[in-house]
Formats: structure tokens, sequence, C-alpha cells
């Protein structure tokens, strides 16, 4: 019997989705912008996935940097890097599947959003997948008191930066990206809601 606890470790489910889709496989450069402790990590690193992170929490990129030398001691230390997301040292494309987890919506205000997430766009090739998942206020409009520009209060006592998917289309189209599922909102015991945004790089015009 496989141990899925064992081999997955806390993976977000909405991510395992995506590999259950055959949407990451195998061999794939894949880059955790904003890792923490590396919960989304584990499997890419047992299964010889090329893994890079980020997470501005040095205390962070040393808990990954001994996971990965537990799970995949072949990749270098120099894969993980405590630098803040928006002025990363990775080259562009360098990654094929981009993992942004519970990041954006640490957000100070919308340009700090921006430069977050066009770091992360950056760091993406031609054709990769870039998986969001992010809070919200999708479903619980009325509930969310507004402190300034899209910083909320939650009903669950936390602020954060809040997204709704007017916002999310936009910036798919701003991106030239393809959507490839419908935008998906989980709304958690009336208490803030999490939002799954999962799009394509375009691969540039043949010249």
């Amino acid at each position: 019997m496989i141990d899925v606890a064992l081999l997955f470790g806390q993976i977000d489910i909405y991510l395992f989705d995506q590999i259950q889709r055959g949407r990451i496989i195998p061999g794939q450069r894949l880059m955790d912008a904003g890792c923490g402790g590396g919960r989304n990590l584990v499997f890419f690193l047992r299964e010889g996935y090329q893994v890079s992170a980020i997470d501005a929490d040095p205390r962070a990129i040393g808990a990954v940097q001994e996971l990965a030398a537990q799970l995949a001691p072949a990749l270098p230390s120099t894969n993980f890097r405590a630098e803040n997301l928006e002025s990363n040292s990775f080259p562009d494309g360098s990654a094929d599947v981009v993992i942004s987890s519970a990041v954006l919506h640490f957000a100070r205000d919308e340009a700090h959003f921006e430069a977050m997430l066009r770091a992360s766009w950056r760091l993406l090739a031609e054709n990769g997948l870039f998986f969001c998942r992010l809070a919200s206020n999708i479903g619980m409009e009325q509930r969310c008191r507004l402190i300034s520009g899209r910083r909320f209060s939650l009903p669950d006592g936390s602020e954060r930066f809040l997204v709704d998917e007017r916002l999310l289309l936009d910036w798919t189209s701003a991106l030239d990206g393809t959507l490839l599922d419908p935008i998906k909102t989980t709304i958690v015991q009336d208490s803030r809601c999490m939002t799954t945004w999962v799009i394509r790089k375009p691969a540039r015009p043949a010249e």
C-alpha cells in the first residue's frame, strides 16, 4: 500500500489535482515562489523534479534546504534562496512550473501585488504553468471589511490583500496568459475564501 502522506507530504489538494491531471510531470523545472517550510515540495523532491524555491524568511529556506538534502541530495543548496520574491535573483524563464501558494495575499498594496506577481511570471518559461492559491472576497463580499485599497479584515480576524474574479481575469489578459481552469473558490466555514488561479504562459511567436 502506498503511504500517501509520506509520498506527498502536506501538499495543497488543488496542486495535487494538477499532478493528477498530467499538467505537472517528472523532469520539469519547478519553482516554489514563497515556499515557507516546503510543504508543497515533498513529492517533487522525491520524484526527481528540478526544484528551486524562494522565501523571504531565512529560517524557511533553511528548513527547505534540509528537506532537499534528505530527499534530493543532488540538488545544489543555491536552488533555495532567502530573498524577497519581487527582487529575486533567479534568471528569467528558469521554471516550467511556478507555484504561488498563499503568498500574494500578503501584498502591502496593489503595487506590491503587481511586483510579486510579475516577478513570479518572469520566472516562468514559455508554455509554463502558473499555479496560484490566494485569498479573495469571492462569495463573501459582504463579510470582508475594507481597510484601504484592496486590504481587508476577514471574519477570521486576519488582514489580507483580497482579489476578486474581475481582477484575476484582468491580470490573465494583461499577462497574455491562458486560463486553464475556471477560477475556483473555497469558502472556509464562513471565515475566509481561498481562490485557485491556474494559467499558462504563451510561447513567443516565431520570428
